[in-house]
């Protein structure tokens, strides 16, 4: 009687302590994954940041020069492109991320072009409004690659947390999964090769 007594308080001890481990492995990944997703609307709120002011600087533009319409054009339907691609923050996935990423390159591609072609326009550089948006741009750009890599930072707690020894036995049985992360553009690693051709 005694025997069986302690026997059931360490199969007990054991239960708790098994039950302790599962709960506490479960808040802190439901934690994490909370934040990374937190991280993740930030990445998207400094996208839409530069989609609002790309709106007021192709007025700018329109307003202030006699312009390329093609170029215009570009960044119009680059921009349309990237407000109307999203991610759902439930569903972050290599493939969504990819073509998250596809979209806001093409627009990034459509600025660039923007920027080079302002260059033949001297009254549109000496134009106030098109200096401060291009501050408030250049800012913009430096926000999104900022939040981009605090993204990364709170996936890759995430997904340490999920995918260690003895975590990851619970990982699966609670539905954790890994969480992609936000990547450098294909090529991207290669400086870019930058023309001026005006003619």
């Amino acid at each position: 009687m005694k025997k069986g007594l302690i026997i059931l308080i360490i199969l007990g001890v054991i239960a708790f302590g098994l039950y302790q481990w599962a709960v506490g492995f479960n808040n802190t990944a439901v934690e994490l994954e909370a934040n990374a997703k937190t991280a993740w609307s930030n990445v998207e709120s400094a996208y839409q940041r530069r989609n609002d002011l790309i709106g007021n600087l192709v007025k700018t533009v329109q307003g202030a020069a006699d312009f390329e319409r093609g170029t215009l054009t570009d960044v119009i339907e680059a921009r349309a492109k990237a407000t109307s691609t999203t991610i759902d923050v439930d569903n972050i996935t290599p493939q969504s991320m990819a073509a998250f990423q596809e979209a806001q390159s093409g627009l990034t591609g459509a600025l660039s072009k923007l920027m080079v072609v302002v260059e033949r326009y001297p009254e549109l550089k000496a134009n106030q409004n098109f200096l401060e948006l291009q501050a408030q741009l250049e800012g913009t750009e430096n926000r999104i690659n900022v939040e981009r890599n605090r993204f990364n930072e709170k996936v890759n707690l995430y997904d340490i947390h999920t995918t260690k020894f003895p975590g990851k036995l619970l990982a699966g049985l609670f539905g954790f999964e890994e969480m992609a992360r936000y990547q450098a553009d294909p090529g991207s690693e290669q400086a870019p090769n930058v023309e001026f051709d005006f003619n």
